[in-house]
């Protein structure tokens, strides 16, 4: 079909399922960027590297990702969006399926970089797709439908992933995509193949693509491997950060003199959005960061396993549900940039809580702040999305939601890169201090070590245990740092939204406003 006229919306059984197709695949890929988070340390053992290592499973998979959102809306007008939407879910498949055989780090970040690449369309896509399965009256049904997906998904995510490692073993994380893949591309096509929108061929901006993926590419490289290599003692590391910064600058000039740029950087002259992708941006990055850290500490240093760290993660989803239908309905009658303060503070208040962490703490204490951070992820994504594309014309909605979502995703993948980074360089510090009482041999270690010996441990066990305990009080000590500085930091970016001027109160919300 490649008439411009619209197909009639779905109706009856064609409509539940093309839902139901849609919502899987949404859920699929939304489940994949929280589930290997509390795998970490299984993986990180399993191919022989540290769990800081083990982060760039993560980080690979949501740099790819970035890069490929931009690129959506050009693939969609060359290949048609039933096409690209099924091509993409089957791709995600096929790549998941490889994570699961991946027998070594490379091989698997290999996997995982086309895994995001691949997810990239998916996403914007099945909102595309929904919105027109529906009549423009049952618009924000649609949405509130699929924001379920996306809502539900990073609570089942971590319980999910705990529970897989645990009782089968990590690579099922990858293979339970595989089914739910294939349903899903079989139930869309079935559905969706007679309702293709029209294609045509448009240039490709070539140059600001491979620009796009040179920096974003070598600034990532940068973070992920900075601390093995000493930072910028190393020629490499000092090398990739030039990369980075040249074709960073050299990308900007292109993309503003270009007559079709992979991404509108001239979208930056409106206040809302310079302002709202700033604050969307960071403060998503400094959540994704915390939310691998967690699990991260909970299993490295308080024993817990895949699974007890999952349930302490999961209920940040409880609030977020019931509270998500309120703040799309309000969002557009409301100031959306109070909603987002009230977000920011509540997320605040959550970094607070978890700063006051011990090795005592116990499993209660460490969910009730992940309960409460529900509520500031229900007030979070909508008002600062609808805040972030308010003012714009229509026609440049979608390049602004994918701007804004490249932005986002990138920083979340850095956040984690400098969040793991600093949690070992404060504890390294904290390890440093713990052990000054240790050079003189006297007092409580001297009387602890002797303790140990007499219980039948030899010299060097004993230590071992002795460096065991200073290690765990280090790392808890460079956690509470990190969710301090993270507090502070959701502070400072309420000065950002209001940077930005109110969106008019009346009339509906841009369709790309829920985008997660």
């Amino acid at each position: 079909m490649h008439d411009a006229t619209p197909p009639p919306p779905l109706k009856g059984v064609q409509l539940a399922l093309g839902t139901l197709a849609l919502s899987l695949a949404t859920f699929m890929n939304v489940l994949d960027s929280t589930i290997a988070n509390v795998a970490l340390p299984a993986i990180s053992g399993d191919v022989g590297v540290s769990p800081g290592q083990g982060t760039w499973v993560i980080t690979s998979f949501g740099v790819a990702n970035a890069i490929s959102v931009p690129l959506t809306g050009w693939l969609t007008q060359r290949f048609g969006a039933v096409r690209l939407f099924t091509a993409s879910v089957l791709l995600f498949v096929l790549t998941s399926w490889l994570c699961g055989f991946a027998g070594s780090l490379e091989t698997l970040v290999l996997f995982r970089v086309l895994q995001g690449a691949v997810a990239g369309p998916m996403i914007p896509l099945s909102q595309t797709l929904l919105l027109a399965s529906y009549p423009a009256s049952r618009a924000g049904t649609a949405l509130a439908l699929w924001g379920m997906t996306t809502l539900v998904a990073p609570v089942v995510g971590p319980l999910l992933g705990g529970w897989i490692t645990d009782n089968v073993s990590w690579p099922w994380i990858f293979y339970i995509n595989v089914p739910v893949g294939l349903a899903a591309a079989l139930m869309t096509w079935s559905i969706y193949r007679t309702r293709e929108t029209p294609t045509r061929k448009l240039p490709i901006d070539t140059i600001g693509l491979a620009l796009l993926v040179l920096w974003v590419g070598a600034l990532q490289l940068m973070l992920d491997t900075g601390k093995e290599h000493d930072w910028f003692a190393s020629g490499f590391v000092v090398a990739l950060a030039v990369v980075a910064v040249v074709s960073f600058a050299v990308f900007v000039l292109w993309e503003l003199t270009d007559a079709h740029p992979v991404v509108d950087l001239s979208l930056f002259r409106q206040r809302n959005f310079a302002a709202g992708v700033v604050a969307l941006s960071v403060a998503y990055g400094v959540f994704f960061g915390n939310v691998v850290l967690l699990p991260l500490w909970l299993q490295q240093w308080l024993g817990y396993t895949s699974t007890a760290a999952g349930m302490a993660l999961a209920p940040v989803g409880l609030f977020a549900i019931l509270l998500t239908p309120l703040v799309g309905k309000k969002v557009a009658q409301w100031d959306p940039r109070k909603m987002a303060t009230l977000a920011f503070i509540v997320f605040a208040l959550v970094m607070g809580m978890r700063a006051q962490f011990s090795t005592d703490t116990d499993f209660a204490h460490i969910m009730v702040p992940t309960l409460v951070q529900g509520v500031a992820m229900a007030f979070f994504f909508i008002p600062l999305t609808s805040i972030t594309l308010s003012g714009l014309p229509p026609m440049r909605i979608p390049a602004a939601a994918g701007l804004s979502n490249f932005v986002r995703i990138t920083a979340g993948a850095m956040g984690v890169s400098m969040t793991t980074t600093l949690w070992e360089n404060r504890a390294a510090m904290h390890h440093a201090h713990l052990t000054e009482s240790l050079v003189d041999g006297q007092g409580v270690f001297a009387q602890t070590l002797a303790q140990l010996q007499k219980a039948g441990l030899t010299q060097e066990q004993a230590w071992a245990q002795i460096n065991r305990l200073i290690d765990q009080q280090a790392y808890t000590r460079a956690v509470d740092d990190i969710f301090w500085a993270s507090s502070l930091l959701f502070i400072v970016l309420i000065g950002f939204i209001w940077l930005t001027r109110r969106p008019v109160p009346v009339g509906n919300m841009p369709a790309d406003a829920a985008a997660h």
